[in-house]
């Protein structure tokens, strides 16, 4: 027992040490953005104040909190830090939900403001940025807030349950935990968007509509349709969400609006389908994935094994 406890405390003193050597770092970051844009722009009035809000959110906020935790970390309050801490964590996941608002909005000013544009050059050309962008800083938070999640988790694994800062870890791991899915889920929102988006872009016209509220983005990929009389293969592609299955083919090279874009064959909606592997047991082969909704039966056909063994696997869990 008293050699187990040594181990912990050894695994939990290099843990608490890295926390503190990572949020100086973190903190030096983030002071580069709070003292050299934030508190100038806002002297300067260089952008107006909503502008400067929509940029740059809650950054001081969060700036505050974490020196506030360095403190409490430098004087070995882990435990009483930790908890202080977490009553301000909500202002990360306040932060993801303005960052692409804030990036959209510093692009915006880049483009219309001339003096932000010349100030953002001159500061970001000082020594202590070391080449870095306004833009390669914003997303630190985030960043940070993953590490948090590891750092947290490590110090609970490495704390006696007997001690008296147990309790205070496992109630920070599990703030952190929270507010963690919670920036998650907000990323993987607006990477889905973007995927909707990206996908009724590439298709002709406006009659299939992708952009649905609920709706989420799976795979897209080149498949072989194969005809159920001796017709030859044709070259689909196909996209899959989360309710439906959209065969797509390209459009006419020669055409004058759409060379590039897909035009749509069919929408296949997932709620009645069922999914089965007609072959593609055998290595190197590829296969056939049957596929039937109420009206029709598609076959679908590639060459290689891992891809079509993929596509099981997504349709499935998709039908699922």
């Amino acid at each position: 027992v008293e050699e187990q406890r040594a181990r912990w405390e050894r695994k939990r003193s290099r843990t608490a040490k890295e926390l503190l050597e990572t949020e100086h770092k973190y903190l030096e970051q983030l002071d580069l953005v709070v003292t050299f844009f934030v508190t100038i722009l806002k002297a300067k009035g260089t952008l107006k104040p909503a502008m400067l809000e929509t940029i740059f959110g809650p950054l001081e906020s969060i700036y505050s909190a974490s020196h506030v935790l360095s403190r409490h970390l430098e004087r070995g309050n882990l435990g009483l830090g930790l908890e202080n801490f977490c009553q301000n964590l909500e202002i990360y996941g306040h932060y993801a939900e303005n960052l692409e608002q804030a990036n959209k909005t510093l692009k915006e000013q880049l483009r219309k403001n001339k003096s932000f544009r010349r100030f953002k050059k001159l500061q970001e050309t000082r020594p202590q940025f070391q080449g870095r962008k306004l833009e390669d800083l914003l997303p630190l938070p985030l960043q940070r807030l993953h590490q948090y999640k590891h750092f947290l988790r490590d110090l609970l694994e490495n704390t006696s349950p007997d001690s008296a800062e147990f309790q205070k870890l496992a109630k920070a791991v599990k703030s952190v935990s929270e507010v963690s899915q919670w920036v998650q889920d907000i990323i993987r929102k607006r990477e889905n968007s973007l995927h909707l988006l990206r996908v009724q872009k590439l298709l002709k016209g406006q009659k299939t509509r992708v952009l649905t509220p609920g709706r989420w983005y799976i795979r897209e990929g080149w498949l072989l349709v194969v005809p159920s009389k001796g017709e030859e293969l044709k070259r689909r592609m196909f996209f899959l969400f989360s309710d439906i299955f959209i065969a797509t083919k390209p459009c006419h090279p020669l055409h004058l609006l759409n060379s590039n874009k897909l035009e749509c064959r069919a929408v296949y909606p997932l709620h009645q389908c069922t999914v089965d592997k007609v072959f593609g047991h055998t290595q190197s082969q590829g296969g056939v994935l049957s596929l039937s909704f109420p009206h029709k039966t598609l076959l679908l056909m590639s060459s290689d094994q891992e891809d079509i063994n993929d596509w099981y696997r997504s349709l499935t869990a998709a039908v699922r």
